[in-house]
Parts: structure tokens; sequence; C-alpha cells
């Protein structure tokens, strides 16, 4: 394939606490992604990001000058940021030299997750609840939340204006969990007790539906297994566990009174988007058998207001890639299309 002489493509990544996904974009092609260039590699696998992006340029024979790198974690003056949940600490301006790239971006996985809305396909969206999916700018202002579990509890917004997008990056995963109910209730005490404070993290991520289960089980007077979070999904797909199906769906439950929250928090009334590792995998508990809509409406004044605000699943394999290539565009100064 050839490219114009004046553009050259640029090195994504997406870097969570497990793995770290990389990929080429270049403002020659239409998809976001250039065919064929998606990798993934295990984080423990790897000393350094320096390493896996050598060992993704050898893998795949492809090359870069520049680089936008969409991590978890907070982004200090747009030049450092040490991953949450991996050992890893990058500076841009070191890994560019490392590299010898001509530059090095540096941008919260929650604000690339955010900008993977503006190039989302229908195809890549389903729809948790009996609400249509919205358009992007169909209006001069909107305001949309997206949040999602992957090794931690990711949350950004997406704000179109005047069909211009711009992204609010934030932690706010780490947000205390509100209880809600009695069950909540029990739970937040036998989490507060194993590691005092509780964030909304300590249950929505994979390492929080073990929490969860855990906590489940010490309720129903049982001791908990030695299980990984794909046992606890599995059995409660099988049905082979009633604790691990009870454990699911309150996961989905309590998720839907997070996810209405975020609403309520961010003023988000054009719709929320779910996102991460776990959602296909909880997308038939989010659909019907969770909850997850009537804790995302349940709330009190606002119900009526929450009835009418859709909720739908990024089942895209690779938004965070998307979002890294969609802030790609706007670093080069690129316009994009709007659906």
């Amino acid at each position: 394939m050839s490219f114009s002489a004046s553009a050259a493509p640029t090195l994504l990544a997406d870097l969570g606490g497990t793995n770290v996904r990389f990929a080429l974009t270049h403002p020659d092609r239409t998809a976001p992604l250039l065919e064929g260039s998606v990798r993934r590699y295990r984080v423990k696998d790897f000393t350094s990001l320096a390493e896996a992006i050598r060992q993704y340029f050898t893998d795949t024979g492809l090359t870069a000058k520049r680089a936008v790198i969409a991590a978890a974690g907070r982004i200090s003056d747009g030049e450092t940021v040490k991953i949450t949940n991996n050992p890893w600490s990058i500076a841009a301006h070191k890994l560019q030299a490392e590299l010898g790239m001509d530059s090095v971006h540096l941008a919260n996985d929650f604000a690339a997750q955010s900008m993977a809305v503006t190039l989302l396909q229908p195809g890549d969206l389903v729809s948790v609840g009996s609400l249509p999916i919205p358009v992007i700018s169909a209006r001069e202002e909107q305001t949309f939340a997206i949040v999602g579990p992957g090794t931690g509890l990711g949350v950004g917004g997406l704000l179109m204006r005047q069909g211009k997008a711009s992204v609010l990056q934030s932690e706010g995963g780490h947000a205390g969990f509100a209880a809600h109910n009695p069950e909540d209730i029990e739970i937040l005490n036998y989490l507060n007790h194993r590691f005092g404070r509780v964030s909304n993290e300590r249950l929505i991520c994979g390492q929080g539906l073990v929490n969860l289960y855990d906590a489940v089980c010490n309720i129903a007077g049982q001791t908990p297994e030695a299980l990984q979070p794909e046992d606890i999904t599995q059995r409660a797909e099988n049905g082979s566990d009633a604790i691990c199906i009870r454990t699911v769906e309150t996961f989905a439950g309590i998720f839907g009174s997070v996810a209405g929250d975020l609403v309520l928090t961010l003023g988000a009334w054009d719709g929320v988007y779910l996102t991460g590792g776990l959602i296909p995998i909880l997308l038939p508990w989010l659909e019907r058998r969770g909850h997850f809509r009537e804790r995302f409406e349940a709330k009190g004044r606002f119900r009526d207001t929450m009835e009418h605000i859709p909720t739908q699943a990024i089942m895209n394999p690779e938004p965070g890639l998307v979002g890294a290539a969609a802030l790609a565009m706007m670093e080069s100064d690129k316009s994009f299309p709007l659906k």
C-alpha cells in the first residue's frame, strides 16, 4: 500500500493494568486503525513500555515517528503517568528519546475511550434497555458519560459543543461506593472491614467481581472458593453455582447505580456508554438478568429523567485504540467524521 509523502503513521497504544495493545493509524486511511496492525501484549512480560513497543515493531515490521499513548492513570502536566494497577511509569520525553520519535503524546485511557465514541459505527454498539442509541452531534450541545470495568474501573466524559469534541479525564472509578439497599450495606460493611475505604473500583472491575463474590458468600454464611473472575462468570452463565449467579446479578445492579450516579454528577443527560473488557461477558446480565436499568433509573426525584437516558454497550474490541486514533487526528489538526 502507498501513502502520501506529506502524511505519516502514528503509533497508538492502549495501556491498562494487565495488557498493552498497539496499532497504527494513518491520515490517508478512512478506517481508524491500519488493517492488520493490532497486537496485544501482557504487561508482565516486559520491563517497560519502550521494550514492548520495540517488540511490536519487530513483530509487525511496522514503524512510526509519532505516538499517542492512552494510559490507565492520571496524566501529570501532560508529561508523566504512573500506571494504575501495573508497575510501569512513563515520561513522554524520555520515551520519545528512547525510541527516536518526533513526538509522544500521553492521554488518560478514558479520554481515549470517550473520544472513541465519535468514530464508532452502529454495528459497534448494543442498546442496553429499550431506548435508541443516541446520534452524536444531533444537537449543538451534548454531554455523555463513559464508564467501564476491566482491570480497574474507568470513568470519562465526552462533551460535544457545536460539532467539536472534548473530553473530561477523571479517576471517577476511585470515588466512594454508595450503598443503596440493605444488601449493599452488608457488602459495604464486609469490604470496609477488609480494605478500609471502599471505592466503586473495589466492586466494579475484574478483581471487584471476586471481592463481591467473597462478600456474597459471607452474607450467605458460606466459605468462598479461590475463584478467578472468569470462573465466577462461567458458573453464573451455566447456572451451576447459585452464589456466582447472585454475584453477577449484584455486580450488574451496582454497576447500574454507579452509571446512574455518574449521569447526575456530570450532567450526562444525553447518554452513557458502557465499555471495558468485562462488558461483552456481562452483556446478558446488563440487558435483562441483573437489574442494571432498574438501578440506573432508581434516582428518587430524578427517576422520570433517568428513564429517558439511553445506555449502550461498546462492542468494538478495541475502543481504546480507536479513541487514541481520534486523539491523533485532533493532534494533527485533521478533521474527522462525526455521526
